[in-house]
């Protein structure tokens, strides 16, 4: 009998495999759920550190059901997974990669109009006739 070879396991990139339009609707439901400024405030005070829904009360003001209400869709969409610690769950980040461009679009708003201006121009300028 051979010997088994070893296995390889590499993560492949989505764009490899899937069409724009394809990752446009996996990404779609997901943009939805971050769309309402509550769900937001909540998934960048879950970024910043695992949080229980007291927690995320206490930071937002909110009553308990409305914060499970908005963590509903985020845990829906796989952006927040609820880890059971003693009587309650604690709600942390689907993955660690997502947590720091998170942070960093959420910086946008703290920047001044000419800011985000200046960095919604194109770093190169664009020809006469292809833009």
């Amino acid at each position: 009998m051979a010997r088994p070879s070893k296995l390889r396991v590499a993560v492949s990139d989505p764009g490899q495999w899937l069409s724009e339009r394809e990752r446009a609707q996996v990404l779609a439901p997901k943009l939805r759920a971050l769309a309402d400024e509550t769900r937001l405030t909540l998934i960048l005070l879950i970024a910043q550190r695992p949080r229980t829904v007291k927690e995320l009360q206490e930071a937002t003001g909110l009553s308990q059901t409305l914060v499970s209400h908005h963590l509903a869709p985020l845990r829906e969409q796989e952006l927040v997974e609820a880890i059971p610690k003693g009587r309650s769950n604690q709600y942390v980040m689907c993955c660690s990669a997502l947590a720091e461009p998170l942070r960093m679009f959420a910086s946008l708003a703290a920047m001044d109009p000419e800011t985000v201006a200046a960095c919604l121009q194109p770093s190169t300028p664009i020809p006469a006739g292809e833009g």
